[in-house]
């Protein structure tokens, strides 16, 4: 299997942390996140990764060449130019080129969600895409009908709405947790150029494809965004019940 693990971000919400360093290579338990995702990823199976670099790149990409990962590592190069979510996928595209489907994590999510059995849902369901959902509390939702299809986005801070499907209004707000399963036959179907988002993308095509959200109830999930949240991820890791191998 395969993965894109988005780690080109600026990190501007660990300044200062990021202000001389990327946010891929920020620590906890003494291990990088992109340390800690590339062994999430191993262990669910993946034996080849893509990593998105931007922001200090030079530094990510001399720290994938030395680091003991246990799968092959290449690198997207987007240090000329920052392409988002969606455009990065799409500057990856020929890495996936086997015709399977594929993982797309963050390197700032920490999760015990079993990508074995979001694989094999995305499977059966024949979606194009696969959105790894929780019930928490956010500002921003994906919605999400009786189906599990994508119908739309809400933004509770703002009232922004963004209606993909007419079930919309009968739809159940869930958090993205940064992960999704996708198909390579998406690659097909993106109009958009540049610096995009994936949210944006999906959004899109919701309104005829087949957009679904698995819903994940497994024990732990955090975005370390955040100073405050990299110790509540480090403080977990550290307790003898949840060391990096048992996710």
């Amino acid at each position: 299997m395969k993965a894109i693990v988005f780690a080109a971000g600026l990190g501007t919400r660990l300044k200062p942390l990021t202000n001389d360093r990327p946010k891929a290579l920020i620590e906890i338990d003494n291990k990088p996140l992109i340390w800690h995702a590339l062994q999430n990823l191993k262990k669910w199976g993946v034996q080849q990764a893509i990593v998105n670099v931007h922001h200090f790149g030079n530094d990510v990409i001399d720290y994938l060449k030395t680091c003991e990962a246990g799968i092959d590592i290449s690198i997207s190069d987007e240090r000329d130019l920052l392409l988002d979510t969606g455009g990065g996928l799409l500057k990856a595209k020929d890495f996936f080129n086997d015709g399977n489907p594929f993982f797309a994590v963050n390197v700032d999510v920490f999760s015990t969600v079993n990508l074995s059995d979001a694989m094999d849902y995305h499977l059966q369901s024949g979606a194009l895409a696969t959105l790894v959902v929780r019930k928490r509390e956010t500002s921003r939702y994906f919605m999400f009908n009786d189906e599990k299809q994508l119908t739309g986005w809400i933004n509770t801070k703002t009232g922004e709405q963004i209606v993909s499907r007419k079930s919309f209004e009968k739809s159940v707000p869930l958090a993205f947790s940064g992960i999704q399963v996708i198909s390579p036959s998406v690659f097909d179907l993106i109009t958009e150029k540049g610096n995009f988002s994936l949210t944006q993308m999906y959004l899109r095509l919701a309104t005829d494809k087949k957009i679904v959200g698995y819903l994940d109830n497994s024990p732990f999930w955090i975005d370390v965004g955040k100073p405050g949240e990299l110790t509540i991820a480090e403080k977990w890791l550290k307790n003898s019940d949840n060391t990096i191998n048992s996710w």
